[in-house]
């Protein structure tokens, strides 16, 4: 009969020819027959099942032996003995160079029909140390998961005892080898499917015998932690550790993490493979396990091992959110390493440029795994902004795409930012912050953040960007008497010429820290400024005077001289003088006092008192002091800008009011104004800074800086609880003071009065009010008589022929930003240039108006954005729209440098001067020696730094091909796939991709 069979099979018959002779030959075989006959079709089956080279044949070799199995069990079971299947296991079936694949698939077939044979627990005994054998001989994934499916449909053949726990770690040994290598999706399929079987019998294996869990772990993590291997393993493995209980979670992570055999290079490898886990479909769990280990090193500490992986892989897991298929787990593990790395913006910031790409895709995709990711993408992002304010230029495109998304409020915020820091103690990452390569292209240098001291960092780079103050402190000689200014100057000399990208200000930070702040917390930036030069001022004026150079100067005359020797640097760069006058409305007494200032405190006008015009350039109308009767002197208060309160006498004319404005700017139709462009000598129509003529770009009811100067110069009526006490009447009256400006400071510093005290909270708030901030202004300064004549030997501008109102024009130079909604919280940055003098050599300087291609500089100095550690280049574009954007980013204190020309006050000409003849200061030695010190052992430092990171880089799985995510989202808009980013059903090219 098998001669029979054999003739029908290699026949050249159609197959349903050949079906029916078939089924003759199998009918046949059910009956009974002798036991040669038997063998010859068994041997017969066997071959065709093993080396047929169609599936039609090995089918027929199928059926005749499970006919044989079942109607021939006697004789199947004498063939089907121990020594046939060790041959079949070690020697193969078939010719050499072509064994046959079936084998493991025809001894499944077989055991079934032997199970309850005496043979049986000697062929369950063979099979135990055959398929550990086969395993240890790494298999293909084809052959690994025949094994599999052999050993979960017959446990019995399962390695038992020791050789169990070996097996498990040899079978895992295999899926670390397990690789696709077609690109087909159906290939990949299959290739999933081979995976999840082969993990499938070690989730068997463990759910029986838990003790070989956590030696089938330490092989895991033995694979994964190698450096030796050429090749990374496989991401397959992943799909082992889903089977692992959850249970066991903290356990395992608590004994890796505080395994001493483990390096620290051993660890980063295998947590980096772990995290390339993300692109592993169907895969459960694995965001946890992955999170867990993260957490378990950021507990004992592990920080350089967390932020070279996190900055190594965050941008490969973000690029997986592409892929609904594995897009939940990889947010997971998103989310935490972006929440996590709180001491530095390095790790959101590598994601800037591909957010906005990412937020279209997932518009795009338009299904509920898109739109849940985005929602929640944008609370990270929001969460991002809160935590690294201060980068207004990078956030734009970012905010743009995102704007549309709901905004998360802080009290969510700090939660999400408190739950999933790696520590609470910020001192603990000072070491690992900054991690900059190199010094910022701009050649600024920037400082480091020693625990909320950016409102510190920021008034400090702001007083270094104010040149003529820098170059005084620079100039300092030693032995000064002065131990604040001498650090000052220190940090400046190492802000000028370290080669360092960022520098610690610890040293100063103690030497000036307000008694009254609270260590490591935030503190009004404001506070500070003012305490600072306070300190500053009072050490000059009890110690040694300093600056003497300006004394051999020929600029000024002795009077003025004696008068300039007498102030302090404080004095001479911050300070200037305020009349305050106070006038009774009954007996028309006026009272005045003259004070000295560093900056002007500016309130917010009630809301009821709006702005006029359209734009912060427009002169505000009801500017300030209304003009009262003078006293029966005049000449005691020669431009006062007081009017009369009745109405004038015939012939008499009315004196206009003072404005402070912006420069080069006069509304249609409006009379020439005493603070007009050509008061100053300034053709307007040919002013570049009149083109200039919306700075700010801000909405129409939107306040301005000068809106909050006029506010401060009007009068402010006394009456009520709030009633003067005048000496001529000796009694309580209705008064009205008004200040007036009699000496304008070189530097202006200007600070919004945001914070205010709220009774029904009890805490203060902060007044978010859009204020446009001028680039230039001017303002209305009182000068005597004898000094316009005496000092400035010039024509003045003045209001009138009885005025001594001078106009004083100012250039901004820094605006320091507060970002947050309470002065206790939030972020302080600056933006910065540096405003000197742009007429040039030989000019005269008698008034001539310079050229306007000269003033046009004015406008291309260029800004800076100093953000702790981190100086980049901005524009004052992002300056005027930082709060556009940023609702929570408002200017708060501000910098004006006064602009040499004819209403300049000699003293400040002889600063400017001073400053152009002496060029860059020179250093003393000491301090010389300190940076040339600094700068070697910075180097030394980079150098080793790189030989220990050329080793961590080398340890770090190498992922090459992550940016091709968005490159395949970029160039194929219109492709769909199954797991592309356009979820729809295909997409072979871009799921080999994702998994491999």
């Amino acid at each position: 009969m098998d001669k029979i069979l054999e003739a029908v099979v290699m026949s050249s018959y159609p197959n349903n020819v050949k079906q029916g002779l078939v089924r003759r030959v199998i009918e046949a075989a059910k009956q009974p027959m002798d036991s040669e006959q038997c063998w010859s079709m068994l041997e017969l089956s066997t071959k065709l099942y093993l080396t047929g080279d169609t599936k039609y044949k090995r089918e027929i070799g199928k059926e005749v032996l499970e006919v044989y199995g079942h109607y021939h069990p006697e004789e199947f079971e004498e063939f089907f003995n121990v020594r046939f299947l060790l041959s079949l296991l070690q020697e193969g079936y078939g010719p050499l160079g072509k064994r046959s694949h079936y084998v493991l698939d025809y001894i499944q077939l077989g055991l079934q029909f032997v199970l309850e044979s005496p043979s049986a627990n000697s062929i369950f005994s063979l099979l135990r140390i055959e398929v550990l054998r086969k395993v240890c001989e790494r298999p293909s994934p084809k052959q690994c998961a025949k094994i599999s499916k052999l050993l979960t449909q017959h446990p019995q053949c399962i390695p038992t005892g020791k050789h169990q726990v070996l097996f498990c770690q040899q079978l895992i040994r295999c899926i670390g080898q397990f690789q696709c290598v077609s690109e087909g999706e159906e290939d990949i399929m299959e290739f999933l499917e081979q995976v999840n079987k082969v993990s499938g019998l070690l989730q068997r294996i463990w759910r029986t015998q838990t003790s070989a869990i956590l030696p089938s772990l330490k092989e895991l993590f033995a694979i994964i932690s190698s450096t030796e291997e050429q090749e990374a393993p496989s991401n397959a493995l992943a799909s082992v550790v889903q089977f692992v209980p959850l249970e066991l979670m903290d356990g395992v992570i608590r004994n890796l993490t505080n395994d001493d055999s483990i390096t620290d290079v051993q660890m980063m490898t295998a947590i980096g493979r772990m995290i390339d886990w993300v692109s592993w479909p169907l895969g459960k769990n694995i965001d946890k396990w992955i999170i867990a280990l993260l957490k378990g090193l950021a507990a004992v500490k592990k920080f350089s091992i967390l932020i070279e992986v996190t900055l190594s892989k965050i941008e490969k897991v973000f690029s997986k959110l592409l892929y609904p298929i594995v897009r939940e787990g990889a947010l997971s593990v998103l989310q935490y390493m972006l929440l996590s790395f709180q001491h530095s913006h390095e790790a959101f910031h590598l994601l800037l440029p591909h957010i906005p790409r990412l937020v279209a895709s997932l518009k795009k995709e338009d299904s509920n795994s898109a739109a849940s990711s985005l929602e929640q993408l944008a609370e990270l992002i929001h969460c991002m902004f809160f935590r690294f304010s201060g980068f207004p230029d990078l956030y734009e495109p970012v905010l743009e795409a995102v704007k549309a998304l709901p905004i998360p409020n802080e009290d969510r915020i700090k939660h999400l930012l408190g739950q999933n820091a790696w520590t609470s103690q910020k001192n603990e990452l000072a070491c690992f912050y900054p991690r900059l390569a190199s010094k910022s292209e701009t050649g600024k240098i920037g400082l480091i953040n020693l625990g909320n001291t950016c409102y510190m960092n920021s008034i400090i780079q702001s007083l270094f960007m104010a040149s003529d103050f820098r170059h005084s402190v620079l100039n300092l000689t030693e032995g000064n008497s002065q131990p604040l200014m001498t650090k000052l100057q220190w940090l400046f000399a190492f802000l000028e010429h370290s080669q360092r990208p960022a520098i610690s200000p610890e040293s100063f930070l103690s030497a000036s820290w307000p008694p009254w702040f609270t260590p490591g917390a935030q503190q009004d930036c404001s506070e500070y400024l003012k305490y600072l030069l306070d300190r500053l001022h009072e050490e000059e004026k009890t110690g040694k005077r300093i600056y003497q150079k300006l004394k051999e100067s020929s600029l000024m005359s002795q009077a003025v001289e004696h008068h300039y020797l007498n102030k302090t640097l404080i004095e001479k760069m911050f300070g200037g003088k305020m009349m305050t006058k106070i006038r009774c409305l009954k007996c028309l007494n006026v009272s005045s006092r003259e004070e000295a200032f560093t900056d002007l405190s500016l309130a917010f006008p009630p809301p009821d008192r709006h702005v006029r015009g359209s734009t912060s350039v427009l002169p505000v109308e009801e500017i300030g002091p209304q003009f009262i009767e003078p006293p029966e002197n005049p000449s005691q208060l020669t431009g006062s800008p007081w009017v009369r309160r009745k109405p004038p006498m015939a012939g008499e004319p009315a004196a206009p009011p003072m404005l402070v404005e912006t420069l080069g700017f006069q509304e249609p139709g409006e009379q020439a104004n005493p603070l007009s462009s050509d008061a100053l000598g300034v053709d307007a129509a040919k002013d570049p800074l009149s083109a200039f003529g919306e700075p700010a770009c801000t909405p129409k009811d939107s306040r301005s800086v000068l809106d909050l100067i006029n506010y401060f110069l009007s009068p402010e009526r006394l009456t009520a609880e709030n009633k003067y006490h005048c000496e001529k009447c000796a009694s309580l009256q209705d008064a009205e003071k008004v200040a007036e400006l009699t000496e304008g400071p070189h530097y202006l510093i200007l600070t919004l009065l945001r914070f205010s005290f709220d009774p029904r909270t009890m805490k203060r708030k902060k007044i978010l009010d859009n204020v446009s901030i001028p680039v230039v202004l001017k303002l209305p300064v009182l000068v005597s008589p004898e000094e316009t004549e005496g000092v400035c030997q010039r024509e003045t501008d003045r209001a009138g022929p009885e005025s001594g109102f001078m106009s004083v024009v100012y250039d901004l130079c820094s605006v320091v930003v507060h970002s947050g909604i309470s002065s206790e919280s939030g972020h302080y940055y600056c933006y910065s240039r540096e405003c000197t003098d742009t007429v040039p050599h030989g000019q005269p300087r008698d008034g001539t108006p310079k050229p306007a291609s000269d003033k046009q500089l004015d406008f291309e100095i260029q800004w800076y954005l100093f953000n702790d550690t981190r100086v980049s280049f901005s524009s004052f574009e992002s300056v005027s729209n930082v709060t556009s954007f940023f609702p929570k980013d408002t200017a708060y204190v501000l910098f004006y440098r006064q602009r040499p020309g004819r209403q300049s006050c000699p003293l400040h000409e002889a600063l400017a001067e001073a400053g152009r003849l002496h060029g860059e200061p020179s250093l003393h030695k000491d301090l010389m020696e300190a940076i040339s010190k600094d700068n070697i052992l910075y180097l030394q430092e980079q150098e080793k730094e790189a030989r220990n990171r050329a080793a961590y880089i080398s340890a770090l799985p190498k992922s090459p091909l992550w940016w091709r995510d968005f490159d395949r989202d970029k160039d194929d808009d219109n492709s769909s796939g199954g797991c592309s980013p356009a979820a729809g059903g295909g997409g072979s090219g871009s799921f080999h991709g994702l998994v491999f």
